[in-house]
């Protein structure tokens, strides 16, 4: 479990997320929505550690995180059971992609890499789907490519926490399922506390079992899809007119208003 309290975070001196106070529950996928420029990934990487608090604090397990800056062996400590995919997974270095899963295991990489953490490099890429691309060099892939490449990586860690940056954007409409339909096996079957930043509000709504929406640095509402997704939150959060439809399982559906239904 991920403890959210009072949090406030800024970046060149100019706050972006102030009181936000929430709990992560583990087993869960919880996906954050919001504007662009809301703070979206500014959460995900001063949860990861990579961005200090300016207030508030984050708690996991027995770790707690202020606003006072920790020290380099409780920062190692705290970043051990987290997983961060940035949203820009573009890379110049001259990995293959087997190499570049590898890595997410930089602990136990010795002078000689063994078969067994070979083969479990494989396992994840084939679970992914590409492990037909294990040789070709990661600057050669396409930018969906890659992003199954370190999310591949991801696995690789076996963390405690995923946090995933617009994971599915470079993605096609099938490999975005895949994706999205792994991380939510790897979610349950190892009860993970999962985040997840996405734009595709359907995509949201189909995969998350908790929606954080940030609206002007605070959080304007977080629950199941099916309870908190109305046409009057997206018109306030996005400035949209929709309509909300239900589908199968009863999960909302967004269809945007054009200008034209109004006429």
């Amino acid at each position: 479990m991920i403890q959210l309290d009072n949090l406030a975070l800024a970046r060149s001196g100019r706050t972006i997320l102030h009181g936000l106070s929430t709990t992560l529950e583990p087993g869960a996928i919880h996906v954050v929505l919001g504007p662009n420029g809301t703070g979206k990934t500014t959460l995900l990487r001063a949860m990861a550690g990579d961005l200090p608090l300016a207030g508030g604090a984050i708690t996991h397990g027995e770790h707690s995180r202020g606003a006072q800056a920790p020290g380099r062996r409780v920062l190692e400590a705290w970043r051990h059971d987290f997983a961060y995919m940035p949203q820009d997974c573009s890379t110049e270095v001259s990995l293959s992609v087997l190499e570049v899963v590898v890595l997410g295991n930089l602990g136990q990489i010795g002078l000689r890499l063994d078969d067994a953490l070979l083969q479990r490099a494989m396992e994840k890429l084939s679970q992914v789907g590409i492990a037909h691309l294990a040789g070709r060099s990661i600057g050669s892939l396409s930018g969906g490519q890659r992003q199954m490449a370190f999310f591949a990586q991801v696995l690789m860690r076996e963390p405690k926490v995923m946090l995933l940056d617009e994971p599915v954007s470079a993605l096609d409409l099938r490999h975005q399922i895949a994706l999205l339909d792994r991380v939510r096996h790897e979610t349950r079957s190892r009860n993970l506390v999962t985040v997840v930043v996405l734009h595709d509000l359907n995509l949201a709504c189909q995969y998350a079992d908790n929606l954080l929406v940030l609206v002007d640095g605070q959080l304007a509402a977080s629950g199941h899809p099916g309870e908190i997704v109305t046409a009057e939150l997206l018109q306030s959060t996005y400035g949209v007119a929709v309509d909300i439809l239900k589908d199968r399982q009863g999960r909302p559906v967004v269809q945007p208003l054009s200008a034209q239904a109004f006429a």
